[in-house]
């Protein structure tokens, strides 16, 4: 009698877990609920898709919540089993206690998904890991800069202590039937509710759990994000971090070509003849001879600006002067409008470039890594270094930014500038012209004119501007053109309006100003012979609108070419082709260097007898059939496409891992 009193009460104790249960799902999926309302990416859905996406995220959603209560139910089981009736005074505080606990991590864990999700239209991934590696104050700033944070705390206090009380609310003593069982019952009773937890934990009864791959069920990429639960896509990127930091990296392996790493390089190559004694080989290329080269070795300036996505360009007009002086540039001169960035994140797009290399899927970056220190035989510096060319890396932050300053000295840069430096040479107070992550643009491109001015050897400058970045600040003697939303901008932006205007004029702000700058370029004497180049980081934007064709348009950055008019070809240049950041340098050594070795992944955009795909480290791919997701391929020039990236990942891998 005694123990069945004792099952009694604990049968009760396990009833109050179903509830809360039930009421945490319910919350999970309101959630879910707002980030479909929040953060849809069109303006029509499929009904029966839609409904099997939140019927696939409750399934995700009960097996992260059965963890939390597997653990709960299997100490129950052990009291019973034990006879341990001294323990039911405690019973109740303590799993309200524990259950307050994981569902406040959960909560917090939540909050940091959806602000990654705000900003990169994505959930977690390893990147958000690098917040550990970024500049702390600048990133605090910008929180307070773009949210009301006292209030936000203030909220989310109100929300703990909310939830405290419907913990202890619903885990309390109450009265509720308890079946009349003798042990060997109870005993099943346990056992079978363990299984069935444990079941609902895995989410299948497959060979995998649910978690571990969890399938499309839309050709929508938006509706195929839906289901996924914050605590896993944490946990998932948690672990791609961990890896990718230890060095137990295998790209190679998971791309297919671990044991046939000559396949890789075939298809990468697009032809069976290869150099199989040195695999290395086919990766090296010259130019052709040149003899104006050689005599008037032109200046080459590459920047990289933070941000500057092409989608939101297609609103432009005098209402919505989003362009401002870059607009004319934009018309006058080369710009492959199939062109996409190479990773979400400004270090993991910025560092392939540098180094003339496909991004890594779920790999951290090389400055904080193993690599560290490494010396790379295909950095991009390194070509016009040996062509005689003083070479410098220009950051308008600072350099010990991602250990980025001492990272770009070892991979063929002369020297790195970062605010200080530039300060310095403008004879600026470094506080009055830089906003929380470095200067403001205007000043950066003064530098470089400075330079350039100045120089006495041809120049090779890249450069990485941080305007058009959270907390969004522009100088306070810039007058800002008119930027009128439009009805049809506004429906297809997903974010807070006001927020998104701030985003708006800092957007504004660093195009107008690389405008601004190409107009000092051309009209002085720097024209006759500098070369410069536009493109950006990342589409970032991407987070805050709809787009009609998701996979085309979400990765898109500009590769903006000014070429002198000696240096222009005489054939015309196809810039619709399919391309990315791997193509860059490889197109440049070709437009201003002769007789130069280099070594590259990428391909020369005037070689029309090459194979042109853009790859972005998040499975999209760019084709001249329009984009896609990585395994989604349709049409044959897509197949060729996704073949030859995955190709392309492996011989990256096989490069990184012979470096000297």
């Amino acid at each position: 009698m005694q123990i069945n009193n004792h099952f009694s009460f604990l049968f009760n104790l396990l009833y109050s877990f179903l509830k809360l249960f039930l009421v945490v799902l319910g919350l999970m999926s309101l959630v879910r609920l707002y980030i479909f309302v929040a953060y849809s990416n069109t303006f029509s859905y499929d009904a029966a898709e839609t409904l099997s996406a939140f019927w696939l995220g409750v399934r995700l959603d009960t097996s992260i919540v059965s963890y939390i209560n597997f653990l709960a139910i299997l100490l129950v089981f052990i009291i019973w089993l034990l006879n341990l009736k001294f323990l039911q005074k405690y019973l109740y505080r303590f799993f309200r206690v524990y259950f307050l606990f994981f569902l406040i991590v959960l909560t917090l864990i939540t909050l940091m998904d959806l602000v990654y999700l705000s900003y990169f239209g994505e959930h977690a991934t390893l990147m958000i890991f690098g917040v550990f590696d970024d500049d702390t104050q600048a990133l605090i700033n910008t929180a307070f800069a773009n949210y009301n944070v006292p209030l936000f705390v203030f909220l989310l206090l109100v929300y703990f202590a909310s939830l405290g009380f419907l913990v202890f609310k619903i885990i309390k003593p109450q009265e509720s039937f308890t079946p009349s069982w003798n042990v060997p019952k109870q005993l099943v009773f346990f056992l079978s509710l363990i299984v069935l937890v444990a079941l609902l934990g895995r989410g299948s009864v497959g060979i995998f759990p649910l978690a571990y791959n969890i399938q499309d069920v839309s050709a929508n990429p938006f509706i195929n994000k839906l289901p996924q639960t914050s605590a896993y896509a944490m946990i998932n990127s948690y672990e791609q971090y961990s890896k990718s930091k230890a060095g137990n990296y295998d790209l190679i392996k998971r791309v297919g070509y671990s044991a046939n790493i000559d396949k890789a390089f075939e298809v990468h190559k697009q032809t069976q003849e290869i150099n199989r004694e040195n695999l290395l080989a086919n990766l090296n290329y010259k130019t052709q001879p040149n003899k104006l080269l050689k005599e008037q070795p032109p200046h080459v300036v590459v920047v990289m600006v933070e941000s500057f996505g092409m989608p939101l360009l297609d609103y432009q007009s005098e209402s919505f002067n989003i362009m401002g002086r870059m607009k004319k540039h934009f018309e006058e001169d080369t710009i492959f409008s199939n062109f996409i960035s190479a990773s979400n994140g400004t270090i993991v797009s910025l560092e392939p470039v540098l180094l003339n290399i496909t991004a890594r899927p779920e790999s951290t970056s090389f400055a904080q890594s193993e690599y560290i220190n490494t010396s790379f035989r295909q950095a991009s510096a390194k070509v016009y270094q040996n062509a005689g060319y003083e070479t410098t890396f220009v950051y308008g932050g600072d350099l010990s930014w991602r250990n980025i300053g001492s990272f770009a000295l070892k991979q063929g840069f002369d020297s790195a500038a970062g605010k200080g430096t530039i300060a310095n040479a403008l004879g600026e107070n470094i506080a009055d012209i830089s906003h929380d992550w470095g200067v403001f643009d205007g000043y950066l491109y003064k530098y470089i004119e400075q330079k350039l001015a100045n120089a006495t050897a041809p120049q090779f400058i890249f450069v990485l501007t941080t305007n058009n970045h959270p907390p969004y600040k522009i100088p306070t003697d810039y007058k800002s053109n008119r930027l009128e939303i439009s009805e049809d901008l506004r429906a297809h932006i997903t974010s807070d309006i006001p927020l998104i205007q701030q985003r708006f004029k800092d957007y504004a702000y660093a195009v107008d100003m690389a405008g601004e700058f190409l107009d000092n370029i051309k009209g002085s004497a720097l024209a006759k012979n500098t070369v410069v180049a536009f493109t950006a980081d990342n589409n970032t934007i991407e987070g805050n609108m709809r787009y009609e064709n998701h996979f085309t348009q979400t990765k898109k950055v500009p590769f903006y070419l000014y070429l002198p008019e000696y240096l222009k070809p005489k054939n015309t240049i196809n810039t619709s082709i399919a391309s990315s950041h791997k193509d860059i340098f490889p197109t440049l050594y070709n437009l201003t260097l002769s007789e130069a070795n280099y070594t590259a992944i990428g391909t020369n955009l005037l070689d029309d007898n090459v194979l042109h795909c853009g790859f972005n480290d998040a499975g999209v791919i760019m084709s001249q059939d329009g984009g896609f997701e990585a395994g989604k391929a349709t049409t044959p020039n897509q197949q060729k496409c996704q073949e030859y990236y995955k190709a392309s990942l492996a011989v990256t891998q096989y490069l990184i891992q012979s470096h000297d």
